[in-house]
């Protein structure tokens, strides 16, 4: 079913193609803050701090309130490497323990541009290998981890898996991909069709996303590094048993897709779920129960599925 004209309207109203990211990223760090309020006392004895080298990454552990076997979820937030943190996500990983059971460990990795690529990328690396390698920090089974991660997260979590089984040193079992960020270009240099026909009118732009690109990278030779864009990668093998779920009017949405035909090719087990009708970020805007609700009953069928 078509979206209704004035819905697509009041989208459009509110999607600012022109909207200079670049000039003011610490602007929008502090709106996405303050439009995801939390009830901060709740959350403190459950945040933990992680040293790697001379730095501490915070985490924040959530638990459900009807355990599924203390199972873990790894998550990686979103917000194009430079907006999003534990805190603006804290009610997103609340619920999304409670949805699937998982315990979810949320990881407040650093933030472009001050922290530039590969930095956000090596602290959720040492997260995930903490968990996959010490069980003594977080006593479960490697098998009962699932990395998960929306839109830049996204691209964390894949990239993760990626570099674990370069360094062969961790292999997760599982990962889940929400409409995930994994191409180098957001632009007119696109193949994918979506970047054009979704990029101006439903509130993420290409134009935005773009713009965090060049904020993540230190240099334009990072955009054809596979630890960025994963879909330049030319071997997929070996990766997880991946669920990758997209949105019909969301600018990622092919580059998410073609991820996943990808990783099929390399004969990966891979399950590809697009909801129609939703936005890119739907897991964290106001409104959006439905498509959350028929996102978690994809992840919940993907996680008991052996």
């Amino acid at each position: 079913m078509a979206m209704s004209p004035v819905r697509k309207m009041a989208l459009k109203a509110l999607s600012y193609p022109q909207l200079d990211v670049k000039k003011n990223y610490k602007i929008h760090r502090k709106v996405v803050v303050a439009s995801h309020p939390f009830f901060k006392p709740l959350y403190n004895s459950l945040d933990q701090k992680i040293i790697l080298e001379n730095h501490e990454i915070p985490v924040r552990i959530f638990k459900p309130k009807k355990a599924e076997g203390f199972k873990v979820l790894l998550f990686f937030h979103g917000g194009g490497w430079v907006t999003g943190n534990i805190d603006s996500y804290t009610n997103v990983c609340a619920n999304m323990a409670n949805q699937t059971g998982y315990v979810v460990v949320s990881v407040d990795y650093r933030l472009a541009p001050e922290h530039p690529f590969p930095s956000g990328l090596l602290d959720c690396y040492y997260v995930a290998e903490k968990l996959y390698k010490n069980l003594q920090f977080f006593p479960r089974k490697p098998e009962e981890i699932v990395l998960i991660g929306d839109s830049a997260g996204a691209n964390l979590a894949a990239v993760v898996s990626l570099m674990a089984r370069d360094k062969g040193e961790f292999l997760p079992g599982k990962q889940i991909l929400l409409y995930p960020a994994t191409n180098n270009y957001h632009d007119s240099r696109s193949q994918f069709p979506s970047i054009l026909e979704n990029g101006t009118d439903y509130i993420m732009t290409s134009k935005r996303i773009q713009d965090y690109m060049d904020l993540y990278i230190s240099k334009e030779e990072d955009k054809f590094n596979p630890y960025v864009a994963p879909l330049l990668e030319k071997d997929l093998s070996n990766q997880p048993k991946t669920l990758i779920i997209t949105a019909e009017y969301d600018p990622l949405r092919d580059e998410g897709e073609a991820y996943g035909m990808r990783l099929k090719e390399w004969g990966n087990d891979v399950t590809v779920n697009r909801i129609k009708d939703a936005l890119h970020g739907f897991l964290t805007l106001p409104k959006q129960a439905a498509y959350i609700s028929a996102c978690y009953e994809i992840i919940n069928g993907f996680l008991k599925n052996k």
